[in-house]
């Protein structure tokens, strides 16, 4: 899942090792007391405030329009310094609440604030602003997500128009000190890897379209609102066709002529960021935030190979369910080319099979939870420009309901959108959508007894381990009645196992890029495209992959536990109600809190 909020200089804070120490109570805790927790929630509300204010595009992903005119440069000094300053200033006002007299609810917020401050301080040791952007987190391709009038930024007024034309003249300053930010790391030898920017460049291109009413960002002017008058659109059109050439068009083609003549040659051939200054620590910290543990790359890197292991175990017994005689390699080449697993023709027919998905589960959903989203929800192809390099992806509705969720679908060629290997197609509609990502982050956000730090904040571990566990209800939910269908689950699940060995092995120099590909092809049915894609994510955002079955494995953990201590007092319902009324913590803050709601159901 992607959130908007990483590409605008506010990634979610994670892991920090003190987190254990500082969410023990003390050996005599003071009484607690509801006048401690006044000061506590006026920094929620005051921090809140102020993020919202400093990152303009982190409101508007949540449904707060107030700045919707407003693309500050993160690619500056001083706007580093200054956000720096932020997390300083609300740490030490924070250091000043006595933890001790919170009640038990007020101190998880407390440990959460903490530890998200203290993850986020830690991070400005690494130089990483010197990779501004790569071609799967990307800025340029967000703001398409905005200017095309289908995502988060608002087209529905004339205000809304202007606010969009005021904040895209931030652009080309933006571009211009990314441009200056690269050549920075290109002298200090702080480079992406070499095999990124093709890919990065064919983004950025396909976006510099020179006729504006061709142009992506020209889509709100051929859309529209009915309410607005001749007048209104005679003062638009020119106004949104200039914008595009200065503001769009010059700026896509001057990034992609810079990465393909100045930047490419000097790239890096080395695949992970251990080869980088610091290249240990960064990734020792980019595991730490993402894990939301103490585990070194290492660790991480048994626990993958074991879980690969066990997964083709069980895999061979399914197999043997399917009649497929063969062995593993085998099935996935069975998979891959036989045209029964390939049964589209149309984009809107793939579309079409993942809304009959949802049609299947809805009517079991009531079995495993008793809260469901009011935010609305949709299933939309990718868009053309980034298809090629997207993984499947939800992007959150606002808060209000006003704006759905959407389940993002790369769909290359309809013709060769394979319905058990991209993951098997049940599966992926689990994981992204519902009750996937979607129930996580709307219930989240609906939940305003929350501080909207913790309503709208998040962390990865858990987000993407929620989405991974939730594949595994599939047998409840109605769905992998076909063991094609329940191999693609234990092949999706297998996938995040891999991703544990690939990403250490890349960014540890156990594996090159060509062995990470070889790895996964050896492993999983998955395609040298797709193969590729995903090694080509995990070099560009290291650590990201390990959340998954890191989260998924703890959440899994935890359910055994209360079945085995609570016996038949233990419910689904309630656990899976529990685990999502709290929204997105760390994974040590979670099983705390879930250790304290199993104890009370005894």
């Amino acid at each position: 899942m992607k959130t908007f909020g990483l590409l605008v200089g506010l990634t979610a804070a994670l892991a920090q090792p003190a987190l254990a120490q500082k969410a023990k109570p003390a050996a005599k805790p003071a009484p607690t007391s509801t006048s401690a927790s006044a000061p506590l929630a006026a920094l929620f509300a005051a921090y809140a405030e102020e993020e919202v204010r400093l990152f303009p595009f982190l409101a508007t992903s949540r449904g707060d329009n107030r700045y919707n005119d407003q693309f500050p440069n993160d690619q500056t000094q001083a706007r580093r310094e200054q956000v720096r300053g932020f997390y300083q200033r609300y740490r030490t006002q924070l250091q000043k609440i006595d933890r001790a007299r919170l009640n038990p609810t007020d101190q998880v917020s407390y440990d959460m604030m903490a530890y998200s401050l203290d993850q986020n301080l830690a991070g400005f040791q690494f130089n990483n602003w010197m990779m501004p952007f790569n071609q799967f987190f990307s800025l340029p391709s967000s703001l398409v997500q905005l200017g095309t009038g289908t995502g988060a930024q608002p087209f529905k007024t004339v205000q809304d128009y202007d606010n969009w034309l005021a904040r895209l003249r931030g652009f080309p300053v933006w571009a211009d000190s990314a441009i200056s930010n690269f050549r920075r790391g290109m002298r200090a030898g702080v480079v992406l890897p070499k095999a990124l920017v093709p890919k990065m460049v064919s983004q950025l291109r396909a976006v510099a379209v020179a006729e504006p009413s061709k142009n992506l960002f020209y889509g709100p002017v051929a859309k529209y609102p009915a309410s607005f008058t001749d007048a209104d659109k005679a003062r638009l059109t020119p106004l949104f066709t200039e914008a595009i050439r200065r503001d769009v068009v010059a700026p896509y083609q001057k990034l992609a002529d810079f990465l393909e003549t100045e930047y490419l040659p000097r790239a890096r051939s080395s695949s992970g960021i251990g080869a980088l200054p610091q290249g240990a620590a960064r990734y020792a910290f980019a595991v730490q935030t993402s894990t939301t543990t103490n585990r070194t790359p290492e660790e991480i890197y048994q626990i993958g190979l074991a879980e690969v292991k066990r997964i083709q175990a069980e895999m061979e017994r399914v197999k043997a369910q399917t009649g497929f005689k063969g062995d593993l390699q085998a099935y996935f080449a069975y998979v891959d080319s036989d045209p029964k697993f390939r049964p589209f023709k149309t984009e809107q027919e793939v579309l079409a099979a993942f809304e009959a998905v949802q049609a299947r589960i809805t009517p079991q959903l009531p079995k495993l939870f008793s809260r469901t989203p009011k935010t609305p929800f949709e299933v939309r192809a990718t868009e053309a420009f980034r298809a090629a390099s997207a993984s499947a992806q939800y992007n959150r509705g606002s808060a209000d309901g006003t704006r759905p969720g959407i389940f993002y679908v790369p769909i290359l060629d309809p013709l060769k959108f394979n319905t058990v290997a991209n993951p098997a197609m049940e599966t992926l509609f689990l994981h992204e959508a519902i009750p996937g990502h979607h129930y996580q982050v709307s219930l989240q956000q609906e939940n305003t007894q929350l501080p909207d730090f913790r309503r709208f904040g998040g962390y990865g571990v858990f987000n993407e381990g929620w989405a991974l566990y939730t594949e595994s209800l599939g047998p409840e939910l109605g769905v992998f009645q076909d063991p094609n269908q329940l191999m693609g689950h234990l092949g999706a699940e297998i996938h995040r196992a891999i991703r544990l060995v690939v990403d250490v092995g890349l960014h540890t120099g156990k594996l090159t890029r060509e062995q990470a590909i070889q790895y996964m092809r050896a492993n999983e049915a998955i395609s040298e495209q797709g193969a590729t894609a995903e090694v080509e994510r995990y070099m560009a955002v290291p650590g990201q992959a390990l959340m998954y079955k890191t989260g998924q494995l703890k959440i899994s953990e935890l359910r055994a536990r209360y079945e085995k201590q609570l016996g038949p007092k233990f419910d689904l319902r309630a656990f899976h109600d529990e685990i999502l009324a709290g929204g997105s913590m760390p994974l040590a803050v979670l099983e705390k809190r879930m250790d304290a709601w199993a104890a009370a159901r005894k």
